[in-house]
């Protein structure tokens, strides 16, 4: 029974000339949270090897002004990811670098009085130019009003068409190549960033813009109704790891709890209800449990909900973002080689096509 505890051993990491892949394959046989950022490159590049496989992956904070957004471009393009859930934030604020004017190196240590009156926006360590924000919002109100006035859409219909006319204009952002690449980008809480005062200048222009939450919603779990299993990464927490979460448990009530044929699933015994948890997960976060919310929640709490299954790989990696999200992808980009044939989403742009 002693021996089940030593299994492996934890290898030293010797100093010499290596690649990233190799450093974090060697980090996996050490400890704490640099095993687990070695882990975390195991789990995707397995789910980049699984056949029918959907990899969604939720993008909160902001990290497009922390020179994030490249990174998730090249995920799109190489499709190693197949959906993209993202804060408001990460999918606008990345327009203002793609147009050319970008943000700069700060400090924290500032005064921020001063820098209101300069009209300086502060994320962190980072500064913007509050003209240049205000160039990104009249730039989506120039695309908004270009939309019908007969139509309910979702963010992802909006984010779809809008990626579509960035990508003609030469603005590379995220929607624009997710919209080349065929990958749905779903915005929740669209209207917590620029979207939101973009939609009211839209409107004080006698252009009113309506997004309907429920059909955003309907659209999303319906991805569940058309793969064998589900991958998750998680780029932080908040409103878009939930909204993700939730497709694990709400394919039930979307087939008034019918099931999905060929999809292996499980039942709740107390309501009948179906779940089918997602076979991968990674999570980066700086957020803890014992706060109870759901951004600190760990995937093994998850399986208690269903959401996550109970066998199948993960892995929870307390770090920067910033820091983390670059190794991991430059890993992945020195390891795996061979493209992966990515499920084909064009059917929920079919309303707006």
């Amino acid at each position: 029974m002693v021996d089940e505890y030593f299994k492996r051993k934890v290898e030293a990491i010797e100093v010499k000339e290596k690649s990233i892949s190799q450093l974090l394959a060697e980090m996996s046989r050490t400890a704490y949270q640099g095993r687990k950022l070695g882990e975390a490159v195991e789990v995707w590049e397995a789910m980049l090897k699984e056949k029918d496989l959907t990899i969604i992956m939720g993008f909160s904070g902001s990290m497009s002004t922390a020179g994030q957004w490249k990174i998730v471009n090249w995920l799109i393009e190489n499709r190693f990811i197949d959906v993209l859930v993202s804060t408001g934030a990460n999918v606008s604020e990345d327009i203002v670098d793609a147009m050319g004017f970008g943000y700069w190196q700060g400090s924290h240590m500032v005064n921020d009085e001063a820098l209101l009156k300069a009209d300086i926006n502060r994320y962190y360590d980072v500064f913007g130019k509050e003209s240049d924000y205000r160039k990104m919002e009249e730039l989506m109100t120039d695309f908004l009003l270009t939309l019908r006035r007969d139509f309910t859409y979702s963010s992802m219909e909006l984010l779809y068409l809008f990626g579509k006319w960035l990508s003609k204009k030469g603005i590379h952002s995220i929607a624009a190549v997710a919209a080349e690449k065929g990958v749905p980008i779903f915005c929740p809480a669209i209207s917590d960033s620029a979207y939101g005062e973009a939609f009211l200048m839209a409107k004080n222009m006698g252009h009113p813009i309506v997004v309907d939450s429920v059909k955003e919603f309907d659209q999303f779990v319906g991805i569940g109704e058309k793969t064998k299993d589900i991958g998750v990464i998680y780029i932080g927490g908040g409103v878009p790891k939930d909204f993700t979460q939730l497709i694990a448990i709400s394919v039930s009530p979307k087939t008034m709890d019918k099931g999905v044929p060929g999809r292996e699933g499980f039942k709740r015994k107390s309501v009948q209800e179906y779940y089918y948890p997602h076979k991968y997960a990674i999570q980066i976060t700086t957020d803890s449990p014992q706060w109870g919310g759901l951004s600190g929640c760990t995937l093994e709490e998850a399986v208690s909900w269903g959401k996550i299954h109970s066998e199948g790989k993960r892995a929870v990696c307390y770090c920067d973002a910033t820091i983390a999200l670059p190794l991991i992808t430059h890993a992945l980009n020195e390891r795996v080689k061979t493209k992966r044939k990515a499920p084909d989403l064009s059917w929920l742009f079919s309303q707006v096509m």
